[in-house]
């Protein structure tokens, strides 16, 4: 079997107004490649941007990577570090209190991309010295920019 290239995915999401215009922002390392990832949503929330950054970066690996992924949302991270997503799923998608899980779409997307790639997450604190989070930060804040000008249009 062949060995698993090593990739970091450094990843945000944000929204303006929640529901509200939103975009994502990833970074992805490879060596000492770097590509820069964003997009957006005219009607969103923050949770659902968060999701896709992870997602949109995950689906631009070309082949089965090792991945390591760092983000400051708790939400994202802890729906597999804590093993929501895994229970979620045996559920048929509704939590503990039988309500549907929210943004389960989402969640259908990133578990089949972590059975693909073998990913680890790792929680950042947001808005601190972390220069690739901060980036990935600018990289949302200007998709949601883009996403309000194509509106205006």
């Amino acid at each position: 079997m062949e060995e698993r290239k090593q990739v970091t995915l450094y990843t945000d999401g944000a929204c303006s107004g929640n529901p509200g215009a939103g975009g994502w922002g990833a970074v992805l390392i490879f060596g000492e490649h770097e590509r820069e990832l964003s997009g957006g949503e005219a009607e969103t929330t923050n949770n659902r941007m968060e999701l896709m950054a992870v997602i949109c970066g995950l689906e631009r690996l070309k082949y089965p990577c090792k991945v390591d992924v760092f983000s400051d949302s708790s939400y994202t991270v802890n729906g597999f570090l804590e093993g929501w997503v895994y229970s979620w799923e045996k559920s048929g998608w509704r939590k503990a209190d039988k309500k549907p899980v929210l943004n389960d779409d989402l969640w259908k997307r990133l578990l089949a991309l972590t059975r693909v790639h073998e990913v680890t997450f790792h929680k950042v604190k947001g808005h601190a010295d972390n220069a690739l989070n901060n980036r990935c930060d600018q990289l949302a804040r200007q998709a949601i920019a883009a996403v309000r000008a194509a509106e205006d249009l």
